[in-house]
């Protein structure tokens, strides 16, 4: 079976590219991350090349030919809890990834960034993006997905971007949901952590700003990538709301997430070992696009690519 050929862009620990994998239909030959311990982990569980650094200073030319690229773009611009600033010189790193498809023409791409994207600017940073793909011959499709309908133990929206090369472009759709597991489901066979693998840093007014904790028989909140804004784990007991963002813990010892328990909720395998810190470990996890929804994409997606290059040769040989 033919494996298209992935080049990662700003990807991380590779939450996208594990899941692409896994749907056996993909095989990462290029990986790029500006933040040396997910560069790290990457190359632990990858044999693609890694080069850690800046993407802005890497030319198209040292980045091989790939039938996908990948690109989880910065997202610190768009998010709906951040500076909401349409010039935010941040949100203009998705023409890094804008910039090498031009050079390098695959013949798909796949991108995801915060909800937030879709409102920014009232809509004009999506449509400049669209423009901008459109320009250099891609049509884009894209959708809000929320990774707990598609068996991700989390609320986690999030909006997807596939891109297909005109010329083979027959349309897409995305999966539709699969289905929902529980904290329990995931969390049941995981040994109790160790003290060392939960972060302890005091909890902040705005950690007490709202409620932190989901029961053993629901979804968690979202996975963050900042390891003192990790949420609670289901034993900890229930938070009582004094006012208006104002909360405090009930009766009984509370901890957050450890890191092990925060993979798997992300559902990231269990042999992937991160590397760096405690504060490290929490961020690339929290950063990741779940490997469970990146699979059930990239099922999708190698089912369209198949279809699209075969209609493609037919007509070539008609």
């Amino acid at each position: 079976m033919r494996k298209f050929k992935v080049a990662s862009l700003f990807a991380g620990a590779g939450g996208l590219d594990i899941g692409l994998e896994l749907s056996n239909g993909f095989e990462t030959i290029y990986a790029n991350d500006i933040d040396k311990d997910a560069c790290a982990t990457f190359s632990k569980w990858s044999d693609a090349e890694v080069v850690c650094g800046n993407i802005k200073d890497i030319h198209e030319r040292d980045i091989p030919d790939a039938d996908i690229i990948t690109g989880g773009f910065p997202c610190q611009g768009f998010s709906a809890a951040g500076p909401r600033k349409v010039l935010d010189e941040r949100n203009t790193l998705y023409k890094e990834l804008s910039r090498v498809i031009e050079a390098k023409q695959p013949l798909a791409f796949i991108g995801e960034n915060v909800k937030g994207l879709l409102t920014l600017g009232n809509g004009e940073i999506m449509e400049a993006i669209k423009n901008d793909f459109s320009s250099k011959g891609y049509r884009l499709y894209y959708q809000l997905l929320n990774a707990a309908d598609y068996e991700v133990p989390q609320d986690r929206y999030r909006v997807i971007m596939i891109g297909i090369r005109e010329d083979i472009d027959i349309g897409f759709e995305f999966p539709k949901p699969t289905g929902r597991k529980s904290i329990k489901d995931i969390l049941s066979d995981l040994p109790e952590p160790k003290p060392e693998d939960i972060c302890h840093a005091p909890y902040s007014s705005r950690y007490m700003s709202r409620n932190r904790k989901r029961d053993w028989d629901e979804v968690s909140y979202t996975i963050p990538a900042m390891a003192k804004q990790v949420t609670l784990h289901p034993s900890s007991p229930d938070m009582i709301k004094l006012e208006k963002d104002l909360w405090k813990f009930g009766e009984g010892s509370t901890r957050r997430f450890s890191w092990q328990e925060a993979a798997a909720i992300q559902s990231f395998p269990k042999y992937i070992d991160f590397e760096g810190n405690l504060t490290s470990k929490y961020k690339q996890i929290g950063n990741a696009v779940p490997p469970k929804l990146a699979k059930i994409i990239g099922t999708e997606l190698f089912n369209t690519l198949n279809k699209a290059l075969e209609r493609k040769k037919k007509k070539v040989v008609v």
